[in-house]
């Protein structure tokens, strides 16, 4: 399979314009719920090495753009009706909305959601502008050099004529940088995700149960967003939780956002 991965790869760089066909690829496989988006940035590092990255930024940014203008031009009404029914995303917009730009780069690096469907969960939010989801993207492109850099790697190991041209301690070198370049990519992963988690809690007016709600909401999101997109709305799917003072529902049946707390006089 990687060799015939790799030999696609090479196909595709002897096109006249494959280069413009993977940053297609790339945008298309931005919109929820295609699948293929991590592979297309593999595919760069096969096909163009190290420089595939450049191809990798430029396909992100542009599926990004589409699909966070795409799926809130379209789908605005149909996720504004779902998400102000659930408790959770009801905390989430709080919190973003609190903390602002520095919040939503962190989301956008985080691991939680994955790339996909963070695209649909900033297009959910009223809160975030396109000009600030934007900046958080640009952020996110830099770690996508880890992705090409394997793929570059993994390219080497792949293609037969290469492979039998090295000697056994170049193929075990080649080996471990895969294997310390997928570790540093899972472990900057959990370190953002939880450096999120911790601001998260630190939002100033927000309770703690709309805290671990928020972080709840980003752990949950892929299942959670299919549900307006691809599903059909079912009101009571998200009532199965009782709702506790100060939340309940207006006459157009959708959460209230949660009170700031007051700071107390001093005595």
């Amino acid at each position: 399979m990687a060799q015939t991965l790799y030999n696609w790869s090479q196909a595709l760089r002897q096109l006249r314009f494959g280069w413009l066909l993977l940053i297609a690829i790339i945008a298309v496989t931005s919109f929820p719920p295609l699948v293929g988006w991590s592979t297309s940035i593999s595919v760069c590092g096969f096909a163009y090495g190290l420089q595939g990255w450049f191809l990798a930024a430029a396909g992100a940014l542009l599926g990004a753009a589409m699909s966070f203008v795409v799926l809130r031009v379209l789908f605005r009404k149909r996720i504004r009706s779902w998400s102000q029914k659930n408790r959770k995303w009801v905390a989430l917009e709080s919190v973003i909305r609190a903390r602002g730009l520095p919040l939503i780069i962190l989301i956008r690096l985080s691991p939680f959601p994955p790339w996909v469907y963070a695209n649909l969960l900033f297009a959910s939010i009223e809160t975030v502008s396109f000009v600030q989801f934007m900046i958080a993207t640009v952020f996110y492109t830099p770690k996508l050099m880890i992705a090409v850099w394997i793929g570059s790697r993994v390219a080497m190991l792949s293609d037969g004529s290469q492979r039998d041209k090295m000697d056994t301690k170049a193929k075990i070198v080649n080996g471990l940088s895969i294997a310390i370049g997928i570790a540093i990519m899972l472990g900057t992963g959990w370190m953002v995700w939880k450096l999120t988690e911790k601001e998260i809690k630190r939002t100033p007016g927000v309770s703690a149960e709309d805290d671990e709600l928020a972080t709840e909401a980003l752990e949950t999101a892929v299942d959670d967003l299919e549900a307006p997109l691809i599903r059909s709305l079912s009101p009571e799917r998200y009532r199965d939780e009782p709702l506790e003072p100060g939340r309940e529902l207006d006459d157009s049946s959708t959460v209230q956002p949660p009170k700031r707390s007051q700071p107390q006089a001093p005595a």
